[in-house]
């Protein structure tokens, strides 16, 4: 219901806001416990949806607004919200450079606008028998780079979206502020920055270094979200410690002509993982498809100077993009 209510109207200079004259809520019945229940019930919808809401906000909101700071800014009111349950750390790019955040760093280069590596973790009030990691692509902007988007179709009007894992890393975490649910320790990880272009940016051919030590040459710098998370992932798994990490990405085009603009996909080597993603997925009304991790198609990432390129051909995109991201996953660490 409240999510019904949610309209995008605060870059308009008329707006209409939703007005609720009444609720009624029926089929709730009487009875002892039934009254604690439902407030429990209405409480916890409630902290869901303004979850939503904090996901939309970040979402709508145009790449002059929503810059990489913007979202260090949202992840500080998360954090201030519970501060006995959240610790926040933004990286600038000298801190990053020194963990040897190259991939990362790369992309960001370009932009006339700072990088914000964003850590937001949050502890539970009791011991924590789990650590997870959720990751989400934070790219405010992204043009593609030299490997400009252009033409009908390219979209690039539309790249504000491109932090749409971001929004919903935040938008979890806003969630966890009001819930603070016991026994798991989740870290929430930002690599925020734009994707631009400069004379002193990225070119195609560069060759990077990642914070995991692996080289990567750069044969499409529109390429360039994997390249984040990359270091992403390693700081997740080296200094968050996590043992279970998520990424949530818009990460290619290839998967929305594959499933289209309703349907996520789902890249895991894990049935474990596949399972309950697919599981809450459901409970939440979100459509997810799990997608194959054809080992062979990663002959496509095969470089002739360094250790592997950051994209592949045309065919099977987002399965050798879920390749490549699996290569900065260590073994025993759960991943999709």
């Amino acid at each position: 219901m409240l999510k019904g209510c949610y309209e995008s109207t605060r870059f308009k200079s008329k707006s209409k806001p939703c007005k609720l004259s009444a609720l009624h809520i029926l089929g709730v019945g009487g009875g002892e416990g039934k009254a604690a229940d439902l407030a429990a019930a209405v409480k916890h919808g409630t902290s869901m949806a303004v979850g939503g809401f904090l996901t939309r906000y970040l979402v709508e909101a145009p790449p002059n607004v929503c810059t990489p700071s913007h979202l260090a800014e949202a992840a500080e009111h998360i954090a201030a919200l519970a501060p006995n349950r959240f610790k926040l750390e933004v990286l600038d790019a000298d801190a990053c450079a020194k963990l040897g955040m190259g991939c990362y760093l790369g992309v960001a280069e370009a932009s006339l606008l700072p990088p914000a590596f964003i850590h937001l973790a949050y502890k539970p009030a009791g011991e924590a028998q789990k650590k997870v990691a959720i990751v989400g692509k934070g790219l405010t902007f992204d043009s593609g780079g030299y490997n400009l988007k252009a033409g009908i179709g390219s979209m690039i009007e539309l790249m504000k979206f491109d932090m749409g894992g971001a929004a919903a890393t935040l938008g979890a975490a806003r969630i966890l502020a009001d819930t603070q649910p016991e026994g798991v320790e989740v870290h929430f990880i930002v690599a925020a920055c734009e994707n631009m272009i400069h004379g002193k940016g990225l070119h195609p051919g560069d060759v990077l270094k990642a914070a995991s030590g692996k080289t990567i040459e750069v044969n499409n710098t529109d390429a360039e979200g994997r390249l984040t998370l990359a270091d992403a992932l390693w700081y997740a798994q080296e200094k968050a410690q996590a043992t279970t990490v998520i990424d949530i990405a818009t990460l290619t085009g290839a998967c929305i002509i594959a499933l289209g603009g309703e349907v996520a996909g789902l890249f895991t080597p894990s049935d474990a993982m596949a399972t309950s993603l697919s599981q809450a997925s459901n409970a939440a009304g979100e459509k997810i498809w799990r997608m194959p991790m054809e080992a062979s198609y990663a002959e496509q990432l095969k470089s002739s100077v360094a250790d592997m390129k950051n994209a592949g051909g045309r065919a099977g995109g987002s399965i050798t993009a879920a390749l490549f991201l699996k290569e900065f996953v260590k073994e025993g660490v759960e991943w999709a």
